[in-house]
């Protein structure tokens, strides 16, 4: 809590090591629906000017539909300020863009994420996911899940959807870490010469990584084949346009999978009523993975930036005022999800904002879902169920919701569920 207000903390990072903190999400949805949140310095990392937390589903739908009001460009979309002398550099991504700048960009590279592209992917991370798990059962059946199978499930079918050779896939692992995990104390920060860490999202960060998205780049114009690479290579973007897709199509597309398939079955897993529907065949896949999405969003956080003076659950907002919306709060709001805390895999309607909403909805969302949809499909196949057999360990960050460890036993397939 934060003492001079009683209002509950929800910024500070290490609090969602533990989980999604639900008591304290429920107690602003009720009370402080838009609540004022100190910025202190936490890890290393300095302190910053305050920001209103954003919780009820409502509120959070029309700060994301909204960017007329609520800006993607003006502070860029961490919740941490970035160095002034960085931000018309982060603003070249365009998910740090407004309309209709963002509109251009998302269409240039919609074109890229075709239907037909992404189901053919769908085979090969089918194979991919009986691959990785009969590794698994073939390993003894008590397996850390995430070592063993969602976080290479997650970064190969990336690559192979990007096009990036076999030999370079540990980069993209490397950079995602470096960006994704930097609040994580696990991952220990690149430090500048005062000591201070640097933002993984500046271009010091980032020049090793702008510099193989050309090279890539210009392999593909020699070499075109049916990746997203080949596609964005021979398109109208400029090559600082193509960096920063590169980038964004890096980080967002390997974590949004690499977050919510552990979490997914850590759902599951949690749940044995929910798991024997799924293993009977008694909910479809397209609402169950939904529900799982609902219960355990990739993206905890995002932020916007206000525009104009403006109003919001009640509260006044002044232009430049920091505005973080929460996914996880809103995916649990008791006004829109009869109980939230239930997990139904029959939940219809069912929505939640796990994918955020508006323009900049994401982009990727067919295909996680797919590649969510196969390997809840492959572990069902493979295995009688999932029994936990030691606490899961997550990231601590206020933005990913990411599970770093998943111990389970992978029953047999003939054996009764627990």
């Amino acid at each position: 809590m934060h003492e001079s207000s009683g209002v509950p903390d929800v910024f500070d990072p290490r609090i969602y090591a533990a989980g999604i903190p639900h008591d304290r999400f429920r107690v602003l949805r009720d009370c402080a629906p838009v609540a004022r949140q100190e910025e202190p310095e936490v890890l290393g990392w300095p302190s910053g000017p305050g920001f209103w937390a954003v919780t009820r589903h409502a509120d959070v739908v029309r700060v994301l539909k909204d960017s007329h009001t609520y800006s993607s460009c003006l502070g860029a979309t961490q919740i941490r300020d970035p160095d002034p002398a960085d931000l018309p550099f982060i603003r070249r991504m365009m998910l740090n863009q407004d309309p209709p700048t963002h509109g251009r960009l998302r269409r240039l590279v919609s074109r890229a994420f075709t239907s037909g592209r992404i189901e053919r992917f769908g085979a090969t991370a089918r194979e991919r996911a009986r691959q990785l798990l009969a590794g698994a059962i073939d390993a003894g059946g008590e397996v850390d899940l995430v070592r063993a199978v969602t976080d290479d499930y997650a970064l190969l079918n990336l690559t192979d959807l990007l096009g990036v050779p076999p030999s370079d896939r540990g980069l993209l692992h490397t950079w995602t870490e470096r960006v994704i995990a930097y609040q994580d104390p696990d991952e220990p920060p690149v430090l500048d010469d005062e000591g201070r860490p640097f933002n993984p999202r500046s271009p010091a960060m980032l020049a090793e990584m702008f510099g193989y998205a050309q090279e890539l780049a210009a392999h593909k114009r020699e070499h075109p084949a049916d990746d997203v690479m080949s596609v964005l290579a021979a398109s109208e973007l400029a090559d600082a346009e193509m960096e920063m897709f590169f980038f964004l199509l890096t980080v967002a597309g390997n974590d949004t999978v690499r977050s919510a398939a552990p979490g997914g079955l850590l759902a599951l897993a949690a749940h044995p009523d929910e798991q024997r529907r799924w293993w009977a065949g008694e909910v479809g896949a397209d609402t169950a993975v939904d529900e799982l999405l609902r219960v355990h969003p990739p993206v905890l956080s995002f932020r916007r930036t206000a525009a104009v003076d403006t109003e919001l659950g009640g509260q006044p907002i002044r232009r430049g005022d920091k505005v973080v919306v929460f996914h996880a709060s809103a995916n649990h709001d008791e006004r829109v999800f009869p109980e939230p805390h239930r997990l139904d895999l029959g939940r219809n309607p069912n929505p939640h904002v796990s994918f955020g909403d508006g323009p900049h909805v994401c982009l990727g969302a067919h295909f996680a879902r797919l590649q969510l949809r196969v390997l809840h499909e492959e572990v069902r196949r493979a295995c009688g169920g999932l029994d936990l057999v030691g606490e899961p360990r997550r990231l601590v960050s206020n933005f990913i919701n990411g599970v770093k460890s998943l111990p389970v036993r992978l029953r047999e397939p003939s054996a009764p569920p627990a």
